[in-house]
């Protein structure tokens, strides 16, 4: 029965990577930088990413959302306000999103396709905010350049102990909530160690979506990554 399992995910995850190396061929092809966000819930992440959105849309880029979720369309419509296009995927009690959901909510994204039909030309940025999760978003790739993985101060220095896995296939980390470290006791000096333990040299922002600390040093980084296509993923 074990063998029989682990026989399953594996050929789960081999299609998962299959239509994954098409999504980026289909990204690349567009221009598009992808990111995909991933977290534990609570962690500030739709905070984080709909005060990126307005960042990067009052600076003239094009960026746009697609949300997981395992249930309703709440953090979309916060997206939305922001002015870039926004599509919610409920997942209805799957903890992950897989690229064969991306792949099907794309399709038809009229408010992203350029004048030669093709989807998401004319995009910047594409933004996937993965379901609240550390543990089985970290297995399955959604065709993205970069994977971002997200910690509060709310949660503890050890949390990429933890959650290694995760930390260590991640490209960037952002340590959110930045503004009310001290009254949690928030020992920055040991996250950061921490995070380095399992990923030696990531890059790392500290961030507060309310006040806006470390946001110019995350955008900045964004539009140098948009800046390097022969950086994209093969």
């Amino acid at each position: 029965m074990t063998t029989r399992i682990v026989e399953l995910r594996r050929g789960i995850l081999k299609k998962n990577d299959e239509l994954a190396a098409g999504l980026r061929l289909r990204f690349n092809a567009a221009g598009v930088l992808v990111l995909n966000l991933v977290s534990s819930p609570g962690t500030g992440k739709t905070a984080f990413l709909e005060r990126t959105l307005r960042e990067l849309l009052a600076r003239g880029f094009r960026a746009a959302a697609l949300v997981g979720d395992l249930e309703t369309d709440n953090d979309a419509r916060r997206l939305a306000a922001s002015g870039a296009p926004v599509r919610q995927i409920n997942t209805h009690g799957i903890c992950h999103l897989d690229a064969e959901m991306i792949s099907k909510h794309l399709a038809g994204w009229d408010t992203v396709t350029g004048a030669n039909g093709a989807e998401l030309a004319g995009l910047d940025f594409l933004f996937i905010e993965n379901v609240g999760n550390l543990v089985c978003p970290s297995s399955y790739d959604l065709g993205e350049k970069i994977r971002v993985a997200l910690l509060s101060v709310t949660e503890g220095e050890d949390k990429p102990l933890k959650y290694p896995t995760l930390f260590n296939s991640a490209d960037a980390a952002v340590i959110t909530k930045i503004d009310i470290a001290e009254p949690c006791d928030f020992d920055r000096t040991l996250a950061l160690k921490n995070i380095n333990e399992i990923r030696p040299g990531i890059k790392i922002f500290e961030t507060s979506a309310k006040t806006g600390a470390g946001m110019e040093e995350w955008l900045a980084w964004l539009a140098a990554e948009r800046a390097a296509p022969e950086r994209l993923k093969s």
